[in-house]
């Protein structure tokens, strides 16, 4: 078990925005020959990436951060798990929240998850699909 300052630090150093997936995904659009604009305050949710002259966006979610149904969203730290449950949970439904009321203002919303990463040609794929729709 990891004691409480230790997981503190541990927390504390998980960064918002430029993560290691969302960045990948970027470069990924970027050589699709795609430009974007990134984390606009304006918009609910603050969405990674905007494709404004679309009306698309997408999110890069990390898998535990945002309660993602495998294997690696599924886990929930040891101590302080009251704590973690609610939190998870509240992201969940901030998500939705967001989610909800950009399509309702006309935006077409994706989300990649962390671990759909490991198959970087099918979510090339499946991005290529959704911005030319």
């Amino acid at each position: 078990m990891v004691t409480k300052t230790t997981r503190s630090d541990i927390m504390r150093a998980v960064k918002g925005q430029d993560t290691k997936p969302e960045m990948a995904v970027r470069r990924m659009v970027h050589a699709m020959g795609y430009r974007y604009r990134l984390h606009r305050k304006d918009l609910p949710g603050k969405p990674d990436l905007v494709f404004a002259s679309r009306k698309k966006i997408i999110f890069v979610h990390g898998c535990f951060w945002h309660g993602h149904d495998c294997a690696r969203g599924a886990r929930v730290p040891k101590s302080n798990r009251h704590y973690w449950e609610a939190k998870i949970m509240g992201n969940k439904d901030r998500d939705k929240k967001s989610e909800k009321a950009l399509s309702k203002d006309g935006w077409d919303v994706f989300t990649v998850w962390e671990c759909e990463l490991k198959d970087h040609q099918a979510v090339s794929e499946n991005i290529e699909a959704f911005l030319k729709a």
